[in-house]
């Protein structure tokens, strides 16, 4: 298990020890509400309100849905013009204030890309679990439905921050779906309800990947937060190391002419060459697979630059009585081979000389931290080092 359980991991399901080892991908998971924690700081009613009228979040960034049907975008966009061009689908508020007042569900989506307290919240999170998380928020009035019964391709952590909200599971009919797997109402019987039990502020359910769910409001309005755990999965791995043997020109030979003609007479072929995959497949490097999995994670979380332009600004003024720490949320993965030090910085990676290995370690847990301090290095490489991470987003200056 992953060491070092984050606090947002702990708000969403309490016990995270017995979570994981009990829920975590297989079994939903219902957490009460402790103290004051009611979700709010991360998005409030009011939250959505000042986003809805004064943000112009345009589609895909907010849609509406009622009774399990997504609403047509013409029913609540209009058009116009933005530094001289035309538009079409800006947001027309009235329509989706009178929508909503009439029963449509109002989703906020990719709110991980700009609300910054559920930016740093699924930060924390995914850097713990190293799986992708997104967030989506849903308003739906009182006496309303907004998504029928059915089942996600990725877990999902329902974070109740307004009103409550009336929500059913149901056992999976397909267990661990991938893309090709959505939902569809021909893939049976949802069967008897697993749990039955309603949401308020503070409460959060967990719903793994394929367990059927659906919720609903009943006397009042209600908003919660959906964080949705996009997984990597062993067939993704699958997937990748098939697509490397594309490297291979014996697997990139066209099939035999006619072998359409003949699909028995050809059965051996295949057999044959599936061998040979069999073969090749096991002499593939598990700790470089593992690896480059790794990597491509990392690298695909970018740094939360909020305040980064100060940052810049204030960069001549650095000297060594300056103080640096590691910028929050900041990603970082330091290793050295081939006589080089390498840096990821998320979607970034600096090659350094291997000498600089011990100094990039004191600034990867600084907190505080005088450039003057970094003695390994004289007084002007102290600075040049010091300057480039905070341009590339690792540390800020500033602080006592």
């Amino acid at each position: 298990m992953p060491s070092g359980v984050p606090r947002s991991l702990r708000r969403c399901v309490g016990d995270a020890d017995r979570f994981l080892r009990e829920a975590w991908q297989c079994s939903a998971h219902l957490h009460r509400r402790r103290g004051d924690d009611d979700f709010a700081d991360l998005l409030s009613f009011d939250d959505v309100d000042r986003i809805l009228a004064t943000m112009s979040p345009r589609p895909p960034a907010f849609r509406l849905v009622r009774a399990g049907n997504t609403l047509p975008r013409a029913s609540y966009t209009r058009s116009g013009t933005l530094g001289g061009q035309r538009l079409t689908d800006l947001p027309d508020i009235g329509r989706v204030l009178k929508l909503f007042d009439e029963g449509a569900t109002i989703v906020l989506q990719g709110l991980h890309r700009y609300w910054e307290p559920v930016t740093r919240f699924c930060r924390e999170l995914e850097a713990f679990l190293t799986q992708p998380v997104q967030a989506n928020a849903y308003l739906t009035p009182p006496v309303a439905t907004g998504l029928n019964v059915h089942h996600d391709i990725h877990d999902v952590f329902a974070m109740q921050t307004f009103g409550r909200k009336h929500w059913v599971t149901y056992a999976p009919v397909v267990d661990d779906p991938v893309a090709s797997q959505r939902w569809d109402p021909s893939l049976g019987d949802p069967g008897e309800p697993v749990l039955d039990v309603e949401l308020a502020p503070g409460d959060c359910l967990y719903v793994p990947r394929g367990m059927l769910h659906a919720a609903r409001t009943v006397d009042t309005a209600s908003l919660h937060l959906t964080l949705g755990i996009r997984s990597v999965t062993w067939h993704d791995l699958f997937t990748q190391v098939v697509t490397d043997a594309a490297d291979e020109v014996r697997f990139r030979q066209a099939l035999p002419a006619g072998y359409a003609t003949d699909p028995a007479g050809f059965a051996g072929t295949v057999s044959a060459r599936l061998k040979e995959l069999a073969t090749w497949i096991e002499e593939r490097d598990g700790g470089k697979l593992a690896a480059r999995l790794a990597d491509r994670f990392w690298a695909s979380r970018p740094p939360v630059l909020d305040g980064q332009l100060r940052q810049l600004l204030d960069l001549d003024a650095l000297d060594q009585d300056s103080r640096v720490s590691r910028r929050d949320g900041a990603v970082a993965h330091l290793d050295v081979r081939d006589g080089r030090a390498h840096l990821q910085l998320g979607d970034r990676r600096l090659t350094l000389p291997a000498e600089l290995e011990p100094v990039i370690g004191r600034l990867l847990s600084a907190q505080g931290l005088r450039v003057g301090d970094l003695t390994e290095l004289d007084e002007d490489s102290r600075v040049v080092l010091v300057r480039r991470l905070i341009r590339e987003g690792l540390l800020v200056a500033g602080g006592e």
